[in-house]
């Protein structure tokens, strides 16, 4: 299946995309499926298992609020955070909830609620099972479910079905002109034709659209939107994280920056001072459950806002075309990662996740420089190479420590690779496909402890050192 820009980018709220977006949804769709088969009425009580990751760092990504509040009607990409905290703490401390929105039933969380350490579901480290009950206690449905990554939430049995969750070209999809499945795809098609890959994921929206551009153009102006908000926010808010106490540094980084402009005339390097706090701020606004646009996970939701800021306000000539086709290039590049490879910080570590970020950020920028469809290609390449056996080992559970802080490394590391290939005239040794399957196997090598799991890395030094 060609995904989408749509896919991609998803609006919703933090913390993570697979352990907070994903579950939301999930909760949604059984709901939904409880309607369809004709038992909603009849489900007297539910109760939920999470597995793998989900269970290991599920509370620091608040995977097992997210689940109650896709259960109660709510949806990533409309729930206000403020509601979502009031809807949650109702559920917690009345026992009870409204199923649906509309269907009260009682729900105590310490035993309805199952956190299985130590055990995964065989399809993906993403798990989770939902089961509903009858008034005597008979399970009536119950669904598996497995959180692929980026917001994505399939059944176990669509997993197995296609191996990767995503539904298969001809699922109903309608017929478009420029189906891609490689990098090598995308060049072979934009040589042919004399076309950018933001005109070409442009043609494929369309199609989508019944050849309304002026919807897509919306869209994408919508998901920048969300992603500027984002930043402004996290610039003026103060404050300690959720759980950890962390202080929050972002606006206290601005204050410094604004109160001394001209260092931008002296200091070479003050503009990645702005980059890295750009990132910082988005970052920090997922850790506290705000408003964020996958990108192509929550855990790297910093990297492509901060890079597409330095773009609009440190590059001349950068206007709202630009966006778009930053966006659009940069969609393309996630696309080849979730198609092949993985976004999944519990599949295949931290890489998966904010290398995938730098490798699109990377590519969109070469692209809105100016830089031909090879060296867009190289530039993806650089901002995945070297981000190459990156571990996931978020510190009690939490997006915060590296999360944060390594959103603003890999935004200046997409800087300097889209720099780097613009340089060359985009012959290179490594190819953004053979990148990507790298990636993706050096995942699969890693030990599940160094893959969103707290159990191995930063995780467990600083445990030690805070013990100690």
């Amino acid at each position: 299946m060609t995904l989408s820009v749509f896919d991609i980018f998803k609006i919703g709220i933090g913390p993570s995309s697979s352990h907070t977006m994903g579950p939301m949804w999930a909760g949604q769709r059984f709901v939904n499926e409880l309607k369809q088969k004709g038992v909603f009425e009849s489900t007297a009580s539910i109760r939920v298992g999470l597995y793998g990751s989900l269970a290991h760092t599920g509370v620091g990504h608040a995977t097992d609020k997210a689940t109650l509040l896709g259960l109660a009607g709510f949806r990533p990409d409309t729930v206000d955070p403020d509601e979502a905290d009031k809807a949650y703490d109702y559920i917690r401390n009345s026992s009870s909830m409204k199923l649906g929105g509309t269907h009260s039933i009682p729900f105590d969380y310490e035993s309805q609620m199952i956190f299985h350490f130590g055990e995964e579901l065989p399809e993906h480290p993403n798990g989770m099972r939902i089961f509903a009950s009858d008034a005597n206690g008979i399970v009536i449905y119950y669904k598996s479910y497995l959180s692929i990554g980026g917001g994505f939430i399939v059944c176990a049995d669509e997993f197995n079905a296609t191996k990767d969750g995503l539904q298969p070209a001809d699922s109903g999809q309608p017929e478009l002109p420029y189906p891609f499945k490689s990098g090598a795809d995308l060049l072979e098609m934009c040589e042919r034709d004399g076309i950018t890959i933001a005109e070409l994921m442009m043609a494929n929206e369309k199609v989508r659209t019944n050849g309304d551009e002026e919807a897509v153009n919306q869209g994408i102006d919508q998901i920048w939107d969300v992603m500027r908000n984002c930043i402004d926010r996290g610039l003026k808010m103060q404050g300690t994280l959720p759980v950890s106490g962390m202080k929050r540094r972002a606006s206290d980084m601005h204050r410094t920056l604004m109160a001394n402009p001209e260092s931008m005339l002296t200091d070479h390097f003050a503009i990645m001072d702005w980059v890295t706090l750009f990132a910082m701020a988005v970052n920090e606004e997922n850790a506290c459950g705000g408003r964020v646009v996958t990108a192509p996970t929550n855990g790297a939701a910093g990297v492509i806002p901060a890079v597409l800021a330095y773009y609009t306000r440190f590059i001349k000539g950068s206007d709202q075309q630009g966006i778009r086709n930053f966006l659009l290039t940069a969609a393309a590049i996630g696309a080849l990662y979730k198609m092949n490879a993985s976004i999944s910080g519990a599949e295949a570590g931290c890489q998966a996740e904010v290398g995938s970020a730098c490798s699109m950020a990377s590519g969109a920028l070469a692209a809105v420089m100016g830089g031909n469809v090879h060296q867009v290609e190289n530039a993806a390449e650089i901002g995945m190479e070297h981000n190459l056996g990156m571990t996931c080992d978020p510190i009690a559970g939490l997006v915060q420590v590296p999360c944060i802080e390594r959103n603003g490394m890999a935004a200046i590391k997409a800087i300097t690779a889209c720099r780097l290939a613009m340089r060359g005239d985009g012959n290179h040794e490594v190819s953004l496909d053979s990148v990507i399957e790298t990636m993706y196997q050096t995942g699969l090598d890693l030990q599940s402890k160094y893959r969103e799991t707290s159990r191995g890395g930063l995780a467990v030094f600083a445990k030690k050192q805070s013990v100690a």
